[in-house]
């Protein structure tokens, strides 16, 4: 897999970051983004800074239209926003070799699902990122906050008797990233992380971007603390309720986790949903906390924090999206 071609199928901030630190350390990638960035990349190469070092990537095949790629791909990683899955999972359907995988480097809930529904679930990866990026000019990438490395792995429930193999691709993917100086691991089972990782989203997301508040400044705020807690012990419910095994005791030992080791690296980081809001009035909430309400629903399990801040979020995005238009 070392010398396959890479595809980049998303390539935002996130998806800069893996595509440039890839292309930096040998591989043949081809990224697929919006035309303003890849503009700028194809004429001042990619600038990477930030946690990982400061470098300019040059040599990478870029493409705002996936008819305009050039042959398929061992490997492909999906990094593209949650309600865009289907349509680039659409988008790149015919560029995956025959043997190949995609990864589902996403947030939120149903990412390894939709991309199944193009490529058959023995294709399929899923992971789970803690590090976080933005692009401040278009061309650039900025590296801003590391918790945990990169985690990828089947995801049992699901690839039932594939996940043995896939375990060992999974393994293999890892290698790959680690080795371009992103730090990753393997999982066995990726559905934990995945969980995990919403935990934090649903707590930290909205919040933060509803009063535009970094990480920090929602934690250290008595009664948004109370909301965050409130989001976690819900989810860490609803996950418990469909089988999740989260390597916790409870939400409260979670939470002794969230906020001794995963806020304090992350303390200053705004969530990208900011961003989200401003640029297209859309965002990952069903993803996240909408998908937290609508599997509370199912179990019969209580979510009323989590459906407020669905509620107040799906009200931004009404807002914002009457704001482009009229700017427009």
């Amino acid at each position: 897999m070392a010398a396959d071609r890479i595809l980049i199928a998303g390539a935002g901030a996130l998806g800069s970051v893996f595509g440039g630190m890839l292309a930096a350390k040998g591989h043949r990638v081809a990224m697929l983004g919006r035309r303003a960035h890849l503009d700028a990349i194809a004429r001042d190469g990619l600038k990477l800074s930030g946690l990982f070092g400061e470098r300019v990537v040059r040599g990478i095949e870029l493409a705002d239209d996936s008819a305009r790629l050039s042959g398929r791909f061992g490997l492909i990683l999906c990094t593209a926003k949650a309600y865009d899955t289907a349509t680039v999972a659409d988008a790149v359907a015919d560029r995956l070799d025959d043997d190949g995988v995609i990864v589902s480097i996403q947030n939120g809930l149903g990412n390894i699902e939709a991309l199944a529904e193009r490529f058959s679930l023995r294709r399929v990866l899923g992971a789970m990122v803690i590090f976080g990026a933005e692009i401040r000019t278009p061309g650039a990438s900025h590296v801003t906050v590391i918790a945990e490395p990169v985690a990828i792995g089947p995801a049992p429930a699901l690839h039932g008797a594939l996940s043995t193999p896939l375990a060992e691709r999974a393994r293999e993917v890892a290698a790959i990233i680690a080795g371009a100086g992103i730090p990753a691991v393997s999982r066995a089972d990726i559905t934990p992380a995945i969980w995990g990782k919403l935990l934090y989203n649903v707590a930290l997301n909205p919040l933060g971007a509803l009063l535009g508040l970094h990480y920090g400044a929602l934690v250290d705020d008595p009664g948004l603390r109370a909301i965050i807690n409130d989001a976690i012990d819900e989810a860490f419910s609803v996950a418990r309720g469909v089988g999740v095994a989260l390597p916790f005791a409870d939400a409260a030992a979670y939470r002794d986790v969230f906020y001794g080791k995963l806020i304090p690296p992350t303390y200053e980081h705004r969530p990208s949903m900011i961003a989200d809001l401003k640029r297209r009035g859309r965002t990952e909430i069903d993803a996240l906390n909408g998908k937290v309400v609508e599997l509370a629903d199912r179990l019969g399990l209580r979510a009323e924090t989590n459906r407020m801040l669905v509620r107040l979020i799906k009200a931004a995005e009404r807002k914002a999206r009457a704001a482009l238009a009229e700017a427009s």
